[in-house]
């Protein structure tokens, strides 16, 4: 089958973007070189498509409260205007996907262009590999409630400006006052003169925007982004760079640091789950049994004197050259320059400054336990 397509495609082309096939979509892995995009957004800032994320709107009286049954967080909580990092588990507890849900303003249009007619309306944004599953699972998990459960992903296009010039480039495209944009909240605005739902969030580590926008409005947002952009050395960055700099963030991907055999607690993110809410909720069972006694592995950071980064997979060892987990994700670290990587190791192997190794095709490479993230932007 024919990986499809975003709005932004002939865009990409024109740019000379190199692409690659990912979760059944055709995207720019890089333009020109993902060491001089990385850095930009480091520096300056980076334009991304990430239209193939899957966007599922609840829509109705009860949609809170069907997603507080459906997710691990207390989704009826969020107030309106703001968004919350969470995921969905299997009743066993394992990550069927991380999520981010925004709460929108129900008496304003969506940046889909449709409105909520004044009930409650949440967007879930999964991840672009498990969209259809996440939909599947909240239709299930809806019954009962009050509630509507809509696939909208064909209703968006989504673009991201990442890095410390962010606020400075998209400043002069949108009426919307940046500096009250709060982190993890969204506002219906304009950019460009196109409507957007402009939210504070993002997947680098540095500060910056997404812009969910009608398909049609894409071309024009991300051309308007980018001549802004110009004066900023802003750069458009592919899907290459941005695992580099979400792995320097500590934030974890899903297949690698997630996936249905591990559990929130086990990645560190065990303050997203809400065993305090009212109600049930589909993996609560398993997952106040993995609090309650603790997790066996843990994620943690690993950090290399060599430039041969861990890759993911690779047998992590213990001093006695003991096999006590394995790489999640490694790579040479282009702000920092060194390698750096994320494993799941055996408790007791998880301190800070402790010494391991990791083999890397045969030969054990010195390792020190490190705490995440590797970079944290300095303001």
């Amino acid at each position: 089958m024919e990986s499809r397509r975003t709005p932004l495609h002939a865009e990409h082309e024109a740019l000379g973007a190199m692409f690659t096939d990912f979760a059944g979509w055709r995207m720019p892995l890089r333009y020109d070189s993902e060491l001089a995009e990385h850095h930009a957004v480091r520096t300056s800032a980076g334009l991304f498509d990430l239209t193939h994320m899957g966007e599922i709107l609840l829509t109705g009286p009860e949609a809170g409260a069907a997603l507080d049954h459906a997710l691990v967080g207390h989704a009826s909580a969020i107030g309106v205007g703001r968004a919350r990092y969470t995921m969905i588990c299997e009743a066993d507890g394992g990550v069927i996907d991380d999520l981010i849900v925004y709460r929108l303003d129900p008496s304003a249009p969506t940046a889909g262009g449709r409105t909520s007619a004044g009930h409650d309306e949440y967007l879930v944004v999964a991840n672009a590999s498990n969209a259809a599953v996440v939909h599947a699972a909240l239709v299930e998990r809806a019954e009962g409630f009050d509630a509507t459960v809509t696939d909208a992903s064909t209703d968006y296009a989504l673009l991201a400006v990442q890095g410390p010039k962010a606020t400075a480039i998209l400043a002069g495209l949108t009426p919307t006052d940046l500096a009250a944009v709060k982190y993890y909240a969204s506002y219906p605005t304009e950019v460009a003169g196109k409507p957007v739902l402009l939210a504070r969030t993002g997947y680098t580590g540095e500060d910056g925007f997404e812009l969910f926008v009608a398909p049609d409005d894409a071309a024009h947002v991300w051309q308007a982004l980018l001549e802004a952009g110009a004066p900023h050395d802003l750069k458009p960055a592919g899907l290459g760079c941005r695992d580099t700099l979400r792995l320097e963030a500590g934030m974890p991907l899903y297949g690698n640091e997630l996936g249905r055999d591990r559990t929130p607690f086990q990645a560190n993110l065990g303050r997203v789950v809400k065993l305090d809410k009212p109600g049930d909720f589909v993996g609560r069972e398993a997952l106040a049994a993995v609090a309650e006694r603790g997790a066996e592995q843990v994620l943690v950071g690993l950090k290399t004197a060599s430039r041969r980064a861990p890759r993911h997979g690779y047998p992590v060892l213990d001093a006695s050259g003991a096999r006590i987990g394995e790489v999640t994700s490694g790579a040479l670290s282009p702000t920092l320059g060194y390698s750096v990587a994320m494993a799941y190791v055996t408790v007791g192997n998880t301190e800070p400054g402790t010494r391991l190794s990791v083999d890397v095709r045969g030969r054990h490479e010195p390792v020190e336990v490190v705490a995440l993230p590797f970079y944290k932007r300095t303001s």
